[in-house]
């Protein structure tokens, strides 16, 4: 045992070198939570500007928009299988050289592109974004690639990247771990200037430094987590696959029928169904917990508001992420169930605006106000296995 937990505390340190290691047990015991798995990269407060030099001594400064891009590639990288830190900073040393960290559109080609979020216009050939991929070379449309977190999926690749398995990601490019950072990431962009991105491996390193820590302990205290601000709201459930049934606010509980206050939105689903996460954030609970049965909850940032969200009565087995992990909007974190105080599959939900354990509101109504992806039900009749409320 104790061999196993000086192997466990070595790899830790070879991921976060000098830094603080914080390894719970938990952590320890479970090697898909390994200090180099995903959630290993969990972003903390972004600063107003970062100042860092280049490997020719140049002096480079990055303004707030700037190191939220590079949130975004680290999140991304965060949950993206045997990244790791030394697959973020090859990620960050490829979009500081190509485009600054800027998400640049390309009016002269793809004028929609200025439909698009953007943090100004190029005009290189017909690429576009952080890492500046090109739609002809087949990286994606161009509402795809004027996604952060899409060019960011792209770019890491492997079998769950979106262009998988050309144009080749990072993980795609056999023995990337070996490469020097710099021909690692030309391996991904080709560039005809192969020679480009070493340079900004200081400045890469310098914003991993300042923009991350390791995942929290599960032990308790440590302070309160912090996530970047979310890059989009999404519904919890595919489309056409949910029905409402139980709404927030007061009712007849189904099991005791008797008038009690229901704190979340019940959606009908068959069971198994995929539940996704509404926003990206960091998971602070995952696991069986009472009438509550599987529950996940995640703390997320929007529009400036630290927000919980919760996913309740999930079979023990339908729970796909672990306490720390770093994930995206849309994720697949779980599959209905019906476990604890539940009359049939479906998902509870809840939104609490200011954290875990702080009051609910209305989850449907939230979801409409920041109009979620994809937010169509299935038939708007009740579902026939939760006429008596769909649980808790």
């Amino acid at each position: 045992m104790l061999k196993k937990l000086l192997a466990a505390l070595t790899v830790a340190a070879v991921c976060f070198g000098p830094a603080t290691v914080l390894l719970s047990v938990a952590v320890l015991a479970n090697p898909a939570i390994a200090a180099c798995a995903p959630g290993s990269l969990i972003v903390g407060p972004i600063p107003d500007s970062l100042t860092a030099t280049t490997k020719n001594g140049e002096t480079v400064t990055l303004n707030r928009q700037q190191l939220t891009h590079a949130a975004t590639i680290i999140t991304v990288g965060g949950q993206t299988d045997d990244v790791g830190r030394p697959g973020a900073v090859i990620a960050l040393m490829a979009a500081l050289t190509e485009s600054h960290l800027r998400m640049l559109a390309n009016t002269g080609t793809y004028p929609e592109s200025a439909n698009f979020p953007n943090d100004g216009d190029a005009s290189d050939h017909d690429s576009l974004g952080l890492f500046q991929m090109r739609p002809q070379a087949g990286w994606g449309t161009v509402a795809e690639l004027m996604d952060p977190n899409y060019q960011a999926r792209a770019f890491y690749g492997g079998p769950a990247g979106p262009n998988y398995p050309s144009p080749r990601g990072l993980l795609d490019i056999p023995g990337w771990q070996q490469l020097d950072p710099g021909k690692a990431a030309q391996a991904v962009e080709v560039s005809a200037y192969p020679d480009r991105y070493q340079n900004y491996q200081p400045v890469a390193e310098a914003i991993l430094t300042a923009l991350t820590r390791p995942a929290p302990s599960t032990g308790g205290g440590g302070g309160e987590v912090v996530v970047p601000e979310t890059t989009r709201v999404v519904f919890p459930l595919p489309e056409g696959s949910w029905v409402r049934t139980s709404p927030f606010g007061w009712r007849t509980d189904p099991i005791t029928f008797e008038t009690a206050f229901h704190s979340g939105s019940d959606f009908a689903a068959a069971d198994g169904t995929p539940i996704y996460a509404v926003a990206d954030g960091i998971v602070t609970h995952a696991g069986y917990t009472g009438s509550w049965g599987g529950l996940i909850i995640v703390e997320h940032t929007v529009g400036s508001e630290r927000i919980a969200s919760y996913y309740a009565h999930m079979w023990e087995h339908g729970i796909h992420v672990t306490e720390g992990m770093t994930i995206t909007a849309g994720q697949h974190i779980g599959d209905v169930g019906s476990s604890g105080k539940s009359t049939g599959p479906h998902l509870h939900l809840e939104i609490r605006p200011g954290g875990t354990e702080q009051p609910a509101i209305d989850s449907d109504q939230w979801l409409t106000d920041h109009d979620a992806e994809g937010i169509t039900g299935g038939n708007t009749s009740r579902a026939t296995c939760t006429l008596s409320g769909g649980g808790r």
